[in-house]
């Protein structure tokens, strides 16, 4: 036995991902559905590691372009101006609006690459068996759980600021490009860290898909 103690799957019990229920399934293959909420029941996700691989890589490369286009296109007399995101958080810190700034550069740049980074070495740990520190990086996959909700805030600030700058005459914007990689982004790592099955963090240095 490790010294993480007996797993679930070692005991032949199964967890339910709706209601957290410990239960026994009816068949190793079937497990059935869970006596508590009648959610459909998994011993493992099937291809959790493959499919978060090929989520965050893609959410890598949706990334670069997020950050390079511009989000934002103002036109003001006849003069069009992109602002990416970076441009956008210089503007709003050089014009007094700090607090949005930050805001917007946590929501932006800080919080997709950390998804990502924490993705990668969730995926890197599991695969080479680490044993160590399995409640640091299960808190560490919830965290990236509950981050994920407020990913789209940057798009919501700027449809915020689009709406502000249309009441203002001889002034319009247009979103940009970026918005729409910048989304993929966040749906991308949203759905990396859905496929990711944190069970795997407990299987004591063995991977087990079914």
């Amino acid at each position: 036995m490790s010294a993480t103690g007996l797993t679930a799957a070692q005991a032949g019990l199964v967890s339910c991902e709706t209601c957290n229920l410990l239960t026994q399934p009816v068949h190793p293959e079937r497990p059935g559905h869970c006596p508590r909420c009648g959610a459909e029941l998994e011993s493992r996700r099937p291809r959790s590691i493959q499919y978060t691989w090929a989520l965050v890589i893609a959410a890598a490369i949706c990334y670069i372009p997020a950050n390079l286009l511009p989000v934002m296109n103002t036109t003001t007399l006849g003069t069009t101006e992109p602002d990416t995101i970076m441009g956008g958080v210089v503007f709003l810190y050089t014009s007094g609006s700090w607090p949005l700034a930050l805001v917007v550069l946590i929501a932006s740049v800080m919080v997709p690459i950390g998804k990502l980074i924490a993705l990668t070495y969730l995926l890197v740990t599991v695969q080479r068996g680490v044993q160590g520190g399995t409640r640091e990086r299960t808190r560490l996959y919830r965290m990236v759980e509950i981050i994920g909700r407020w990913s789209m805030l940057d798009v919501f600030v700027d449809t915020f600021t689009v709406a502000l700058l249309q009441l203002k005459p001889l002034m319009s914007v247009e979103p940009g490009l970026g918005v729409l990689f910048f989304a993929a982004v966040v749906v991308l790592t949203m759905l990396a860290a859905e496929t990711f099955d944190p069970r795997l963090i407990w299987d004591s240095g063995t991977r087990v898909e079914k």
